[in-house]
């Protein structure tokens, strides 16, 4: 799963959740935006904030809400546990396991 900040309609950035069925992965990929427009969108979506350079915090609740919709595995639910239970272990959810910590990654063909 990806979130994705890139620069949308009227060339505004807008914040979208991609790849919603592939819950392998987890990160958030930046277009051409800069820092402060991504934060700004990633706030007003309520989908998470940037902590620094090469990583973002995003927000478990807002993520699900947006991607399991959208979800076409018959399972999706049981591999959303398995991503969040792997990223605790590895020490990447916040101590209230609120949110996680992600890498950044420029988005493609940004």
């Amino acid at each position: 799963m990806i979130v994705e900040v890139v620069t949308g309609a009227d060339e505004r950035p807008e914040a979208r959740v991609v790849d919603v069925d592939d819950l392998g992965r987890l990160h958030l990929a930046l277009g051409q935006v800069t820092d402060d427009e991504a934060t700004q969108v990633l706030r007003n979506s309520g989908l998470g904030r940037l902590t620094g350079d090469d990583e973002a915090q995003l927000d478990l609740a807002a993520l699900r809400a947006a991607a399991e919709p959208r979800a076409t595995a018959a399972d999706w639910s049981a591999q959303w546990d398995r991503m969040v239970a792997a990223a605790k272990a590895q020490g990447w959810l916040s101590d209230d396991g609120a949110t996680v910590r992600v890498h950044v990654e420029s988005a493609a063909g940004a």
